[in-house]
């Protein structure tokens, strides 16, 4: 029921597709939600994450959950700023990511953007 959790967990879920978060990644997702919460938050909400992130088999059913609870809670530019957050987390860490189309699109869809 937090924003600041939901889209750590929802960052992570999405990278951790592509293997295990090592640190640079990890390194990554800390510094993209320090800009959004305190150092306390920033621990709890990557600590959470990464933990959910280890639980879950199909990051389909992470963006269809997250992403309407923060299509609700998140204006359009916060919604923007999101996709920004996980992009930069996708370049950062020991090589970029490429996240899958798909992805992308559904998130946007579930955010409440436009898809072509």
């Amino acid at each position: 029921d937090d924003p600041v959790v939901a889209a750590a967990t929802l960052i992570t879920a999405i990278v951790a597709e592509h293997g295990p978060v090592l640190p640079q990644r990890e390194a990554a997702i800390r510094s993209v939600i320090s800009e959004i919460a305190d150092s306390k938050k920033t621990d709890e909400a990557v600590i959470y994450a990464k933990w959910a992130a280890s639980q879950i088999d199909d990051t389909t059913i992470v963006i269809d959950k997250l992403a309407p609870f923060l299509r609700e809670r998140l204006d359009v530019n916060e919604r923007n700023d999101l996709l920004q957050m996980l992009n930069r987390v996708a370049q950062g860490g020991e090589k970029s990511l490429q996240i899958a189309d798909q992805r992308i699109l559904r998130l946007r869809q579930k955010l409440g953007f436009e898809v072509n």
